[in-house]
């Protein structure tokens, strides 16, 4: 059966937040805040976080410079990935995937159906991996990166949880979460 597995150690993962806006600031980036306080909650540790224009060039340009860094192993955007003319974030990230995850896609899209109904087609929520990090992103609203979170994201960054986890797809990990 799935779930948290108390007898095993937890391991939190390094993460940033990119919020993908041209009209949030830091203290008006409700999502972003969303995702930080709840992966800090959880015990991961928030290494960077960050604001970019929804620019093709200034979203990669972020995301490589952390993709860099070793202590980053996890990237959650919010923003950018709508059908509105500004919504850059799929065109700007995809082409940095070497896979992309497609069950994140569905798992939040059936949460995100029970939340918006039929809006949650709109979105174009997805997840991979670059290089050995990975990167997932989601929409912009905060009761979205509620969705992904809650029992989504919580419980797959959790290196307790059974069967399996993306902790132990991450280098570091591999032998302690396989």
């Amino acid at each position: 059966m799935p779930g948290i597995d108390e007898s095993l150690t937890f391991h939190p993962l390094g993460m940033a937040v990119l919020t993908i806006s041209d009209t949030r600031s830091l203290e008006t980036d409700t999502s972003g805040t969303l995702l930080c306080e709840r992966l800090q909650e959880a015990g991961h540790h928030l290494h960077d976080r960050a604001i970019v224009r929804d620019e093709i060039a200034e979203i990669r340009a972020q995301l490589q410079a952390w993709l860099a860094r070793p202590e980053i192993e996890i990237i959650l955007t919010t923003g950018g990935t709508g059908f509105s003319p500004r919504d850059n974030t799929p065109e700007a990230v995809k082409p940095l995937l070497r896979r992309e995850m497609d069950g994140f896609s569905i798992a939040f899209h059936q949460k995100s159906l029970a939340s918006v109904g039929v809006a949650s087609m709109q979105s174009r929520a997805f997840a991979g991996q670059a290089g050995d990090a990975f990167i997932l992103c989601v929409p912009g609203s905060t009761g979205a990166c509620r969705d992904a979170w809650d029992g989504l994201l919580e419980l797959e960054f959790d290196s307790r949880h059974k069967p399996c986890s993306i902790a132990g797809a991450l280098p570091r990990l591999r032998d302690v979460c396989a």
